[in-house]
Formats: structure tokens, C-alpha cells, sequence
């Protein structure tokens, strides 16, 4: 606690929260505490009819749908989308699912002024940044504003329940790299650390029961929990090389999202561990060193392990390296081009970090 002395600056967390089983029912009064009367329900087309669905619910406070949302926010799909927007006369948004419908909210939000209602269907965990990654010629940007961070957030265990094993154990360790990556931040408080080391270790405790009974609401309401908690640590904290690797991968290979989290994660903060003594309660979280320790965690619960097995060729990793250096960013441990390649050659072979 001697660090104290240095001081810190908690920014506080705007964002209101409704968490709970069953709070979707809760949607339209919390259009109408925004003041608002027509909402663009948006989605994926895998969950088009769910979005109908929540649609009809609000009845004449929903404007439209727009189904269209594709993963990495590409540039083109929110043109459409803010078109949508405007021909329905909305005046809000509401996200329902992961990372790839919520992110196109922020998008519309950021462009129109538009307030938003996030509801999260996975546990990647975007709802509660102000963060915005977006897709366009085959390169990733990421940008922060205020104007991207969603007003409320609905958080609904029984929307997760249905959740396959393979994304609810992906989108989860997606959620676990927020957390650590707030820890060692440079902009990193007491506030939000210890709300990433509750957040991480209601993962160990909940996700190895909901992969083995999907149904458990007690574990699945544990792991929304845990997202939440990792999801705001990220949210007032400055990104760093695990974030920037996943962001060069999935904007300029098309990876998928929450599997490049998954199998990157190891071996980032493994990485850097070396570098930074903040990763303390992580290692005794999973046990041994961070870096194994969440590998032996990630593999036991079946979890992706190598980077080639989502089409990624060596040459490829030269060219990830290279763009992951062309721009400077916070990290604990100094970092080159060849210690960014090295770390891509254990990923994409699956090696346990050491």
C-alpha cells in the first residue's frame, strides 16, 4: 500500500447498472428513464429473432431492428446502420448480444449522439468501456470518447444460460484480459484493481461449473458478475500489448474475436509478468506462474490453445509483428519486434508458457 503515496485518480463510474435474472423484462423502463421513444433494437442475424423478439416487447418505444452487426465493427456495416437510424426517426439505441452488436452501438452512438441501453448476451465484456474498434480496409483502429461508453447497462443471467460451451469459455477468458490488463495499467487505482482481482477470481471459481453444467444460473450468475467487474476495470484503464496484438490479428487477419483472446492471453501476460510485480494475486489466483498457470486453466476447460488452428500461417506472424510496433503504446515491459514474433511463434504452436 506504500504506492498510495504516489496518489491516484478514480474517475468514477457513470454507467448505470441493472443486474439481476430476468431484468430484460426491465428494458422499457429504462428507455423511458433515458427520456427516450423510439429505440433501434440491434443484433447479429444469429439473433435476429431475439432482437424481433425484444422489439415487440417495447412495443411502441421500439422504432426498428437492424440485424446486420458483424464482428470487428466494419466500417461499412455502421454507415448502414446510422442510415437505419436515421429513416426510423430513433432517438436511442438498444444492443442485444455480444461484442459485435454492442460495438455497433457504440459506433451509431458516437456519430449520432445517440444515448444506448447495452444488453450482454456473452461475456466479452465492451458494455462498460468507452472503447470503440472498428474495421475498414483491412485495419483495425480503436478510439476512447465519452460519447462511445453505453448510458445503462442491462445485465440478464438468464440471456447466458443458452450460451454454447466453446463461446461461453472463450468470451470468458476475453473477459479475464480486461481484467489483467487493468492491473497494470499505467492509469491503474486501488478502485479498479481490486474490482479486476474480484472479477478474475469469479471466473476461476464459476466458469469450470457453467462448462460442466451450462444451466447452473448460481455459476452463470457468478461468471456475468466476474464480466461486469472486468468489463468496468477496462473501461477506466489504458489497454496494452494483449489488447494491441488481438486488435492487429482479428482487424487484419479477420481472426475471430473472443478465440484470439483466448489463445493470446498466456502468453501476453505472461510476457509480461516479468516485467511489472502487479500479477501477483493473478499467479496465486490460477497457481504457479501467470502465464502457466492460465494456460493449465484455459486447456482444462477446453479452451482454443494455438494460433494456427484459426488459419493463421507463420508469415503471418512476421506481418503481425511488424504492424504491431508501428505505434508506440503503454506496456510494463520494454517490447520489440522480435520479442512480439517470439511471443507469436508460442501462440500459434500452443507451447505452455513457462
Amino acid at each position: 500500500m506504500s504506492g498510495l503515496l504516489d496518489g491516484f485518480t478514480f474517475p468514477g463510474i457513470p454507467a448505470r447498472v441493472v443486474f439481476g435474472a430476468g431484468t430484460l423484462g426491465q428494458v422499457a423502463d429504462e428507455v423511458r428513464r433515458l427520456g427516450r421513444a423510439r429505440a433501434l433494437v440491434l443484433s447479429t442475424r444469429n439473433q435476429a429473432e431475439d432482437a424481433e423478439a425484444l422489439a415487440k416487447s417495447l412495443g411502441g418505444l421500439a422504432a426498428a431492428t437492424f440485424s446486420d452487426a458483424e464482428m470487428h465493427t466494419p466500417v461499412d456495416v455502421t454507415e448502414r446502420a446510422v442510415a437505419a437510424y436515421g429513416e426510423a426517426g430513433a432517438d436511442c439505441v438498444v444492443s442485444l448480444g455480444g461484442g459485435s452488436t454492442i460495438g455497433l452501438g457504440k459506433a451509431i452512438a458516437t456519430r449520432r449522439g445517440a444515448d444506448q441501453i447495452a444488453i450482454p448476451t456473452t461475456y466479452a465484456g465492451s458494455e462498460m468501456t468507452d472503447i470503440l474498434g472498428e474495421t475498414a480496409e483491412g485495419h483495425k483502429t480503436t478510439r476512447r470518447d465519452a460519447s462511445i461508453r453505453p448510458e445503462t447497462v442491462v445485465y440478464d443471467v438468464d440471456l447466458t444460460l443458452g450460451l454454447p460451451a466453446q463461446m461461453t469459455v472463450t468470451s470468458s477468458l476475453n473477459a479475464i484480459a480486461h481484467g489483467i490488463e487493468a492491473l497494470y495499467a499505467p492509469d491503474a487505482n486501488p478502485v479498479t484493481s481490486l474490482m479486476a482481482v474480484d472479477g478474475i477470481r469469479a471466473f476461476r471459481d464459476g466458469l469450470p461449473a457453467v462448462a460442466q453444467t451450462p444451466g447452473d444460473r448460481i455459476a452463470r450468475a457468478r461468471v456475468l458478475y466476474g464480466a461486469w467487474l472486468c468489463s468496468v476495470s477496462l473501461g477506466y484503464t489504458t489497454m496494452s500489448l494483449h489488447h494491441k496484438l488481438a486488435h492487429v490479428l482479428g482487424g487484419s487477419f479477420g481472426t475471430p474475436h473472443a478465440e484470439t483472446h483466448a489463445i493470446l492471453l498466456p502468453h501476453t501476460v505472461g510476457f509480461n509478468a516479468a516485467g511489472t510485480d502487479r500479477l501477483a494475486e493473478v499467479a496465486e489466483i490460477f497457481g504457479g506462474t501467470v502465464g502457466g498457470g492460465l494456460w493449465d486453466f484455459a486447456k482444462d476447460l477446453g479452451a482454443p490453445l494455438r494460433l494456427s488452428a484459426l488459419g493463421l500461417t507463420e508469415s503471418d506472424l512476421d506481418r503481425a509483428a511488424g504492424i504491431a510496433v508501428q505505434n508506440s503504446y503503454a506496456n510494463p515491459r520494454p517490447l520489440e519486434e522480435d520479442d512480439i514474433r517470439a511471443l507469436l511463434q508460442a501462440a500459434w504452436e500452443g507451447a505452455r508458457p513457462d
